[in-house]
């Protein structure tokens, strides 16, 4: 799919790009069996002759907003590639925030392109399929397997603190700094338009040459920033508990390898998702979550832990001894959802990541591998680009696609499976299944939850 010249030409995807100095390695994303990491996702579809430069972009000091796995992810990308970093968090000392997740064949590539592939694998547990079932009918409505798409193939559910760990102690080890207790507010421009991160306690963080915002969807930067943008919050969200199982009683009528889930429509849902361990010597721990409205979320906490126990038990009885580890309300945690997607995710000498850049609710298990993604396409971006402005639009074009389909899809899927509809789950409980059987359903499918249906530009296994 591609043809090298020795002097200054490659023909790329039926597409003539001209290079001007050393080339690095390329390779065709024409689909999602690519055979190695290169150089084409960033001009896939729409880069022209004159978007690629030398590759020797000069070295920037970077002010990275946020201490996630976006921000932690880009800020060892760019040391490692020379650049000066300062990461800037909110928190006294950086920690995660949430309960746990699913890594999938996209951000499992991203951890291996960093390094830290084994340290995340050791703590993590692989998750084979997703699995759900409707109440009170007992029908299978769910059920996805990763090896649809490619045999072998999985997730891996890990406890959002072992990810945040692993990439916090990788940024450590590297020597970058980190500021912290300082809540970014906004950004302003000083002197030679070099931005300064502004803080609640009025001590601004900077000068930097550029800063990129990875602060998530609520973003102050963003707001003031792109101010007309705005952020549609989703009618749910879900209370999440992180609980201390150490494969005992609680989880003996659960698998190992599968996330699982029980719908009353859906308007009601309850899951549970083995995700391993935060450290080599700690618990082992069990995600559970259930779906609740926001503005419901006064109610329930008003209504006490016991009612709402009652609830969970009639919509899945099983559930009784994870329900047994919640003494408190303390235990479970209110995560809000929103909807939002940045057309343009730069401007001036800011650059938007993650869910900064875009966010959208968790059906499709994409999220924070949006993130890893996002920082692997702004890393090779600046690997290639001559200066920070042709990086931002190379790291933008190449970002498009992938995202806009997954934006897409889970604003499809959402309502499917979080919603008052009547209509949609009856539809789900009756048709998701069969179709299964259909003739290539079932690797369109397992490409859609591994992230791979549209090419996130990196090889995944």
């Amino acid at each position: 799919m591609f043809r090298f010249h020795m002097g200054m030409e490659i023909l790329l995807c039926n597409r003539l790009i001209s290079i001007q100095g050393l080339c690095v390695s390329l390779s065709c994303v024409c689909g999602p069996h690519c055979s190695e990491l290169g150089f084409c996702v960033l001009v896939m579809g729409e880069m022209e002759t004159h978007d690629v430069g030398v590759g020797c972009m000069k070295q920037f000091h970077i002010g990275i907003a946020g201490c996630g796995p976006a921000g932690l992810s880009i800020a060892l990308f760019l040391h490692r590639q020379g650049h000066r970093i300062t990461l800037v968090d909110q928190l006294e000392k950086p920690q995660p925030i949430g309960s746990g997740l699913v890594l999938q064949p996209t951000g499992l590539a991203v951890l291996a392109s960093l390094g830290l592939e084994d340290e995340i694998r050791a703590l993590g547990v692989q998750i084979d399929r997703m699995l759900g079932h409707a109440h009170p009918s007992g029908r299978r409505v769910l059920d996805v397997r990763y090896d649809w798409a490619r045999p072998g193939r999985h997730g891996l559910a890990v406890h959002r603190a072992a990810i945040f760990n692993v990439l916090f102690e990788a940024v450590v080890r590297a020597g970058i700094e980190v500021v912290t207790g300082a809540t970014v507010t906004g950004v302003r421009e000083g002197a030679e338009q070099c931005p300064t991160l502004e803080t609640a306690a009025g001590r601004p963080v900077g000068p930097f040459d550029l800063v990129i915002d990875a602060l998530g969807s609520r973003s102050s930067i963003r707001q003031q920033v792109w101010p007309q943008h705005r952020m549609r919050e989703l009618p749910f969200g879900a209370l999440w508990a992180s609980l201390a199982t150490n494969g005992g009683a609680s989880v003996s009528g659960f698998s190992t390898s599968t996330l699982e889930q029980v719908y009353a429509r859906s308007s009601k849902m309850v899951g549970v998702l083995p995700i391993g361990q935060v450290t080599s010597s700690s618990s082992t721990y069990t995600a559970f979550f259930w779906s609740l409205k926001q503005q419901a979320f006064d109610a329930w906490q008003a209504g006490g832990l016991d009612v709402w126990k009652e609830q969970v038990l009639a919509l899945w009885p099983e559930t009784e001894g994870l329900l047994s580890l919640i003494t408190n309300v303390d235990d479970l945690t209110f995560a809000r959802y929103g909807h939002h997607t940045l057309m343009t995710p730069h401007k001036g000498r800011v650059v938007f990541i993650g869910d900064a850049a875009h966010a959208t609710s968790p059906q499709l298990g994409q999220g924070v591998n949006m993130a890893l993604l996002d920082a692997h396409a702004l890393d090779r971006a600046f690997a290639v680009a001559a200066d920070a402005e042709q990086a931002f639009k190379l790291y933008a074009r190449s970002r498009r696609l992938h995202l806009r389909f997954y934006q897409a899809a889970s604003h499809v899927f959402t309502p499917v499976y979080q919603s008052d509809s009547r209509l949609l789950p009856w539809l789900r409980d009756r048709f998701f299944v069969p179709a299964t059987k259909l003739p290539f359903v079932p690797t369109l499918l397992g490409h859609t939850v591994g992230g791979t249906l549209v090419p996130p530009g990196i090889e995944t296994a």
